[in-house]
């Protein structure tokens, strides 16, 4: 068995980071590389979750594993609580998903970087955008878009307005965000649906008309 020496670093590592820690973040702990191919080899101690992404075995399995690690391997140095937009944010489906807003399947990991990127990985979609301090929030433990801008970068990409409509209903009943909120997001798409230009609030009556929630008339006003 490793000694508690070798573990100890890394162990603490992915204690604060639902048990899992990329193997950049081993190495700049200390860890040999030569150490981590052992403790990686039979999986005893460590299971390969994805390339250069592993699961402490015996720590409970988190939530949306998969996405998780996919967002760990943006920038592999990094620890989770250090990150910053630049690094990866967690968008369009993938976030909704993890609101459990509306019913659009996450069949994709898609992220939000300020800078153009590529991933070899058929099952991750990268997204260039800026985003605004206003527009992520930490939401268990990874940065992820606001509700608002979920519904702007689905409509942007021409996702079906009905399941946008559905996602800002529940959104707004959760009281993840607001209706101002979602009108501001909405407001340049409007005369793409036949609307005024920039009127975010006609488009947010729309959309929760589309949804058929009976709250809608109570929201929009």
């Amino acid at each position: 068995m490793p000694r508690l020496k070798t573990l100890g670093p890394i162990a603490e590592i992915a204690q604060d980071q639902w048990g899992l820690i990329t193997r950049r973040q081993a190495e700049r702990a200390g860890t040999a590389p030569a150490t981590l191919d052992r403790l990686t080899a039979n999986g005893r101690v460590l299971e390969r979750v994805t390339y250069g992404v592993y699961h402490f075995v015996g720590a409970p399995l988190p939530d949306h594993l998969d996405l998780r690690a996919a967002w760990l391997q943006l920038a592999p140095d990094t620890l989770a609580w250090e990150r910053v937009p630049a690094q990866g944010v967690v968008s369009h489906r993938s976030a909704a998903e993890l609101y459990w807003l509306g019913h659009l399947p996450a069949d994709r990991h898609e992220f939000t970087l300020p800078s153009r990127r590529q991933s070899r990985r058929p099952d991750v979609r990268l997204h260039h955008r800026d985003l605004d301090n206003a527009e992520w929030i930490g939401l268990r433990g990874m940065l992820v878009t606001r509700p608002a801008r979920i519904a702007a970068d689905l409509l942007a990409g021409h996702e079906d307005p009905e399941a946008v409509g559905h996602l800002i209903a529940d959104a707004i009943r959760a009281a993840y965000d607001y209706p101002d909120t979602f009108a501001g997001s909405l407001a340049p798409f409007a005369a793409r649906f036949g609307l005024r230009r920039d009127d975010g609030i006609g488009l947010l009556r729309w959309l929760l008309d589309l949804a058929g929630d009976p709250g809608a008339p109570v929201w929009a006003d």
